[in-house]
């Protein structure tokens, strides 16, 4: 009965302990998510709109990738946590924006976790 009864009871605290840490790894890799997704989709506005004025084939090129990366990140479901796709369109943002990058000649680097979470150029 003792057995029975502790066994009850570790396995009600150990499910609560389990929901409560659940949340806090789910908000923390959302918010690292979310904070990456918003670095590349201010990026690549910013280089759209500086890049609107030039007009060569060189330029229309960047113009179009960039344009991919923003549709790709719009397309993003942000508000979604349960797409089982989440990790692999997450990937592909990741390799458009270091094309984007390369063809803009700019090194990135974007770190998150305990360093300071920012883009350098």
């Amino acid at each position: 009965r003792f057995h029975g009864e502790g066994y009850q009871e570790g396995l009600a605290e150990g499910s609560h302990a389990g929901l409560a840490e659940g949340r806090r790894y789910g908000a923390l890799h959302g918010a690292r998510a979310g904070s990456e997704i918003g670095c590349y989709l201010g990026f690549a506005l910013t280089w759209h709109c500086l890049l609107q004025k030039c007009t060569d084939e060189k330029n229309r090129k960047k113009i179009r990738a960039l344009d991919s990366l923003i549709e790709m990140i719009q397309k993003f479901p942000c508000e979604d946590p349960t797409y089982d796709k989440l990790q692999e369109d997450l990937e592909k943002i990741r390799g458009k924006f270091k094309q984007v990058c390369s063809m803009l000649n700019i090194q990135s680097d974007f770190r998150t976790g305990t360093e300071r979470s920012s883009l350098t150029f």
